[in-house]
């Protein structure tokens, strides 16, 4: 595993993003592991994160494309700060674009923050979590209205590698629904990987008994 995803991993757990004992979705199932990224508050978190952002889009796209879409409202900072970490990281300027939920019809006018978008620019979305499509179904006529732009793939922090809509993950089937490339700074399988029986900080995180409620989890929900 890139080290990149070892660092996430625990950045994720520091900002206590990252927590593991009882929860339940917002759909309703009851899971070992929660990920909140509203515990992102403060400009350094920000801007480490950007980074991690930046090198899960290099590794899976390239830098050869223009534009980063993160949809409202998540998305704005996440497009902003990882934007910036292009360019630190890499001397790659990429337009970052995000677009408003309501029409503004004065000064700046129109939808988009940031670059506006035109016809030609490969465009990545970057999102928060894996998502159930709901995000990807508004965010495209979105992209498609302002111009003939080419959406190219979809980056998120976590694939949480659980059934979306059918028996495949949310992200597979937002592949095979857009032929929209997809990837995540870490999958879910990589975190328990990392954090299995290791301490971390003076504690053991996913001991066995964890690991088993993970393992039952996924015996339920998880993707083929």
């Amino acid at each position: 595993m890139e080290n990149y995803k070892q660092e996430f991993i625990e950045f994720m757990i520091d900002c206590e993003v990252l927590r593991f004992g009882d929860f339940v979705t917002k759909s309703g199932r009851k899971t070992p592991f929660f990920v909140n990224t509203g515990f992102y508050r403060t400009g350094a978190q920000l801007r480490r994160l950007g980074g991690y952002y930046a090198w899960a889009i290099k590794d899976a796209f390239g830098l050869e494309f223009d534009v980063l879409f993160g949809p409202a409202y998540k998305g704005i900072p996440l497009s902003v700060a990882a934007s910036m970490a292009v360019s630190e990281l890499f001397d790659k300027e990429i337009r970052y674009c995000s677009n408003r939920k309501e029409v503004k019809d004065h000064g700046d006018k129109g939808i988009l923050l940031g670059s506006p978008l035109d016809d030609g620019d490969k465009v990545v979305i970057i999102e928060d979590v894996t998502t159930a499509g709901t995000s990807i179904a508004e965010t495209m006529p979105i992209l498609k209205a302002q111009a003939k732009v080419q959406p190219v793939g979809l980056v998120v922090s976590v694939d949480r590698m659980e059934r979306g809509q059918g028996t495949k993950s949310a992200l597979a089937e937002i592949q095979e629904r857009y032929g929209l490339q997809t990837t995540a700074i870490v999958t879910m399988e990589e975190v328990v990987e990392h954090l299995y029986d290791r301490p971390y900080k003076g504690r053991v995180i996913i001991d066995d008994a964890m690991k088993a409620a993970i393992d039952a989890y996924y015996e339920q929900y998880g993707a083929e």
